[in-house]
């Protein structure tokens, strides 16, 4: 009898280490799996306006270049989407970026609202466009290892979001609103904002039975 307790106990106990063992590298392997996509989305969002610096700064160059040729004068830099703005991220055109420094979000948001995209990447999903007069609903996953927009119920109203858009236009944006609905609910979307700029956050519950959405707006 005692070696069958023996016994039970050491394939219990390697039954443990083996349990343990598992849940070590698969909290191992999220780790490393998110710190390589948050280095891969902040070197993307450090190009992006990198390169639509680079942009202005060339249109600018021109501006002033033609003044000089023409005689004329001008003082308003073009503002369209920059031809030189074309950063991809996992396969997805950048459109924008989106900072929020108390979650320590630093992330691209792409042009496409498909589940492969919103895999990878945070996305406009309605709106007007980003930093447009109106309501613009960006959208992103709660991942379990904080990744995306994993964080954000420990916003606050008060907090500052930062959208930076393909124009190179950066607007602050503060947080007066957070609540959590059901996943039918679209009101927040089309809600109206009398001509003011902006944003609707949106993602899962850590449960994916509703979704959390924060409102905010241009300070």
């Amino acid at each position: 009898m005692i070696n069958k307790g023996r016994k039970f106990f050491s394939i219990l106990l390697i039954i443990i280490v083996l349990i343990t063992i598992c849940l070590l590298g698969y909290l191992i392997y999220g780790y490393i799996s998110n710190a390589i996509i948050t280095r891969e989305a902040s070197d993307t969002v450090d190009d992006f306006e990198n390169i639509i610096t680079v942009g202005i700064e060339q249109e600018e160059n021109t501006a002033n270049t033609e003044n000089i040729t023409t005689g004329g004068t001008q003082t308003n830099v073009n503002q369209n989407t920059s031809k030189s703005t074309k950063v991809s991220y996992k396969g997805y055109n950048v459109i924008g970026t989106i900072q929020i420094p108390k979650t320590k979000v630093k992330y691209p948001i792409v042009d496409s609202t498909t589940p492969q995209a919103m895999d990878v990447a945070i996305v406009m999903l309605y709106g007007p466009g980003l930093n447009q007069e109106g309501n613009t609903v960006i959208v992103g996953h709660n991942y379990r290892n904080g990744g995306f927009f994993g964080r954000n119920k420990n916003l606050e109203n008060g907090d500052k979001i930062y959208i930076t858009d393909a124009r190179g236009i950066r607007i602050e944006y503060t947080i007066y609103n957070k609540y959590i609905t059901s996943d039918s609910d679209f009101s927040y979307a089309t809600r109206e904002t009398n001509g003011k700029r902006e944003i609707s956050l949106s993602t899962c519950t850590s449960d994916s039975s509703k979704r959390l959405v924060i409102w905010a707006k241009e300070d």
